[in-house]
């Protein structure tokens, strides 16, 4: 059983259908990469995780515990990172900590001890300025940490970088990746960059339900197509192999860029074992042969279109 659940969740806004049955199921200790395109339904999800919207059907489970729109119990194990935090300007980090402790209920010594472990984690310990002086990528650092604070078993962060210039995105993406070994995390995003950097755990939605799910090499093993580069010493054993007889289908496409060769077999009954006996009959060695991978991009594009 995952740390999340989600089966067969259905929901409506008038005539547009958002959610078509999603079935979806986040591991322990993962991080989990949920993509879609802008207006796929992902934040709408979101919002039926914390209870904040009434699913039509279907089920959502956290922590073995079922979630009741408007009955948020189940929050008490879900720390929510929004695209856009909000915050009392006039306070400083620390202060603001130590207000959110207090409205959860935290002991008074356990406040100030987590409140300093966190704004370490997002480096903001040192921080005295108020938080309205703070810009947008310490903002969503400092929302991590408020969001940390009762140390959830499940963090859920909504487009975290999305507005954030690269410095900044990389700053986000090393502090979940810190917080992994203690939580799990819900990493939902449009940017393939990030996802393809910090997940271990990918959904595509799409249409309402999810279009890829797995670990990344579990999906481009089971999208790979056959592509292959292979790279040679010259440019004359390059084209000996690009024009080799064999290599004359329909189903083998290939094309050349001075030493290197890229190879596509459209035809799954081949393999590379097919070029490397190409490679054999000709008596050219190459320096590289290697197995063209799928991009998360190119499976993105590929599932969406």
């Amino acid at each position: 059983m995952g740390i999340l659940e989600i089966k067969q969740l259905y929901k409506r806004f008038g005539h547009h259908e958002v959610l078509k049955g999603l079935d979806m199921d986040v591991p322990e200790h993962s991080i989990f990469g949920f993509v879609g395109q802008n207006g796929a339904g992902k934040t709408t999800t979101m919002k039926i995780i914390l209870g904040l919207l009434k699913a039509d059907s279907g089920s959502v489970t956290v922590c073995g515990e079922k979630v009741t729109y408007g009955e948020t119990k189940t929050n008490r194990n879900i720390g929510f990172v929004p695209d856009v935090p909000e915050f009392y300007g006039y306070m400083n980090p620390m202060e603001y900590l130590k207000l959110c402790g207090e409205i959860t209920g935290l002991p008074k010594n356990k406040i100030k001890s987590r409140s300093e472990e966190l704004l370490e984690l997002v480096g903001l310990k040192d921080e005295k300025r108020k938080i309205g002086q703070f810009s947008r990528g310490m903002k969503q650092r400092l929302g991590i940490a408020q969001a940390l604070l009762n140390e959830p078993k499940l963090l859920i962060c909504d487009e975290p970088t999305s507005a954030l210039d690269p410095i900044g995105r990389k700053e986000i993406l090393d502090i979940l990746l810190a917080a992994k070994g203690k939580t799990t995390i819900v990493f939902s995003t449009h940017i393939l960059s990030d996802v393809e950097r910090i997940c271990d755990h990918i959904a595509v939605l799409h249409d309402g339900k999810l279009a890829l799910c797995g670990t990344l090499s579990e999906i481009k093993k089971r999208h790979r197509h056959n592509g292959f580069i292979l790279e040679f010493e010259n440019e004359k054993d390059a084209f000996l192999f690009e024009n080799a007889e064999e290599l004359k289908q329909p189903s083998i496409s290939l094309s050349r860029d001075g030493t290197t060769v890229r190879v596509f077999l459209t035809d799954r009954n081949m393999d590379g074992h097919f070029l490397l006996s190409v490679l054999s009959q000709k008596r050219l060695v190459p320096l590289k042969f290697e197995v063209m991978e799928p991009t998360l991009e190119t499976l993105f594009v590929e599932v969406v279109r």
